[in-house]
């Protein structure tokens, strides 16, 4: 894509409905249950991102027919019984990387190569291989990184230990391969487990799929009966709640009639909570049959909220909250530092620069609102970050003079049709190639 900036001019009213993203976390997950299945799987709506991109090529050299159309792809599996490839190749995708490293040990010997050194590349993969040599399967890596070589085969199902300090994935790769084992087999989690929420998402996936797991309530403890079958099946990629929590939020600060389609009221994402944390501002919106409708006047009022639960929609909450009267805070945040930028200091930054009033503390952001709107009129540097990108968008609507966001085009990697779908709904933004 090529660069451009975005000069966000002050919008009274957004009105009009548009179809929600769709969720990369379910795609990849859905990808990988229709090529474990026999038979031949339908995914509705699969995301395009690297992430599932990869998927799709490294279970086509596994041996799945994929086919696809504007709306859905078809994806007839192989079970466990992959074609003996010599090489995968996941790109910088890790999570693909990850679940593919367990389906990997159905087959003779595969190289994982590294096309990334200085990203995939340097990140360490431990805490599988030692779960996968516990199920006697040979792995050869470098200090845990790529290149890797599975020699599989004949893994072995029983008592397995992972450890979930690093990384949810690891887990979430040996759930979706046990079930095919001859034998039974237990899974064991040590130490801490990060991201539970996602943890959810794969055993949903898998549940849909026939597939029978026994967790525990705090997900540290798993009983997976062996010799089962994927199911051949209809699937329906739920929308993403993190691209759609700035969607949401730009309908909040102005005068709106806006509906987001395809966001499911029970699903499994954290984000799924901006919706709450809209409704606790004070903004009208109604959420039933997968479509939030917010009807909104622009009016929102300052609140306490906990932002652990919906990490990447904190900071489109930030930028509603800027035009809340009396102060919001959200706390519990610091990992934002750890993002592709420090969503949290850099982003404050920006959001002062543009006439707003936020201070920070380490774990949280306090967004003191002026409801009448702040100034803009300045160019903002949005640190090649998507989600800085698509909330100062939301802060350029509601300001006086409007704001340039430079390198916008960085919105691509999550959602890449962010500025269209606001243009659809009545923003008045110029996209604008840099030379």
């Amino acid at each position: 894509m090529k660069g451009f900036n975005a000069i966000v001019k002050p919008t009274p009213v957004l009105r009009g409905e548009i179809q929600a993203l769709s969720s990369k976390n379910y795609t990849t997950r859905y990808l990988l249950i229709g090529a474990l299945a026999d038979g031949t799987s339908t995914v509705y709506y699969p995301a395009h991102s690297e992430d599932s991109d990869a998927m799709r090529r490294c279970i086509r050299d596994l041996g799945a027919v994929v086919e696809e159309d504007d709306t859905k792809m078809t994806i007839t599996g192989f079970g466990r019984h992959p074609l003996p490839v010599k090489e995968l190749n996941v790109g910088n995708a890790g999570a693909v990387l990850r679940f593919l490293m367990s389906v990997a040990a159905f087959c003779p010997e595969v190289t994982f190569v590294n096309m990334y050194p200085d990203s995939l590349g340097k990140r360490p993969h431990h805490d599988l291989i030692d779960s996968l040599e516990q199920m006697g399967i040979g792995v050869e890596h470098r200090e845990g990184k790529l290149p890797i070589t599975i020699r599989g085969g004949q893994p072995r199902g029983g008592k397995i230990t992972v450890s979930g300090n690093v990384s949810s994935q690891f887990l979430s790769s040996l759930l979706f391969m046990t079930p095919l084992l001859d034998e039974d087999s237990e899974i064991e989690v040590l130490h801490d487990l990060k991201s539970k929420v996602i943890v959810g998402q794969t055993l949903e996936v898998m549940e849909q799929a026939g597939i029978r797991v026994e967790a525990s309530e705090d997900l540290m403890h798993y009983k997976i009966p062996g010799k089962q079958r994927y199911e051949a099946k209809e699937y329906v990629i739920q929308g993403d709640y993190p691209g759609s929590a700035a969607i949401l939020a730009a309908a909040a600060v102005t005068q709106s009639d806006v509906r987001v389609h395809r966001l499911a009221e029970n699903s499994k994402q954290g984000e799924r909570a901006v919706v709450d944390v809209l409704q606790a501002m004070g903004v009208s919106l109604t959420h039933e049959n997968g479509t939030v409708h917010v009807t909104g006047s622009g009016k929102l009022k300052g609140g306490e909220f906990d932002g652990d639960h919906f990490t990447d929609g904190v900071l489109a909450m930030v930028a509603a909250a800027v035009f809340a009267e009396g102060t919001t805070r959200f706390y519990n945040v610091e990992n934002l530092r750890y993002k592709e930028c420090d969503r949290i200091s850099d982003f404050a930054a920006e959001l002062n620069k543009a006439g707003a009033h936020v201070e920070e503390r380490q774990s949280e952001i306090i967004v003191h609102g002026k409801p009448e709107g702040v100034k803009g009129g300045v160019e903002i540097n949005a640190h090649y970050d998507h989600r800085v990108i698509m909330a100062l968008t939301i802060v350029g609507l509601r300001s006086e003079q409007g704001l340039v966001i430079k390198d916008a085009h960085h919105v691509a990697k999550s959602y890449p049709q962010y500025f269209q779908h606001l243009l659809a709904l009545g923003a008045d933004i110029e996209l604008v190639a840099q030379d």
